[in-house]
């Protein structure tokens, strides 16, 4: 087998290495004041009036943003849950956000209707209108 072919042969794995890593890579600090602002902008929107009965909250991880609900607890009101809503993630190696939404089975899966889009805004806006009523109810 020629030398090439070997050595192309062994950096397999590598690559594979080095695109899981670019899939799971960090957002940008630009990335993040983004989402962080149009996140903030969001989630106050819930009247100040019912915010000790219900608040939207988010995190960011990595290439991921959870939007989610928090409110108390019904069987113990001093305790507060967390009710996922929407999951976005960000692929670095086709410059692309994604849209996830939780199914009866509690997983994320990709929102069919509008799976990504090249904005964040985008997708909050989907989130937002809810045509099919996966993320509010």
């Amino acid at each position: 087998m020629p030398e090439c072919v070997e050595r192309t042969g062994d950096l397999a794995p590598h690559l594979a290495a080095i695109r899981a890593y670019l899939l799971r890579m960090a957002l940008t600090d630009l990335q993040v004041a983004q989402a962080r602002k149009l996140l903030t902008a969001y989630c106050d929107r819930v009247p100040a009036r019912v915010r000790d009965k219900l608040r939207h909250d988010f995190r960011i991880s990595g290439n991921s943003v959870e939007l989610f609900e928090v409110r108390p607890r019904y069987d113990r009101p001093s305790e507060w849950i967390e009710e996922p809503v929407a999951k976005f993630r960000y692929v670095g190696t086709r410059q692309v956000w994604e849209l996830y939404c939780r199914f009866r089975d509690l997983k994320w899966h990709r929102y069919e209707p509008r799976p990504e889009a090249r904005t964040f805004q985008v997708l909050l806006n989907e989130v937002e209108k809810d045509p099919t009523c996966i993320f509010w109810g």
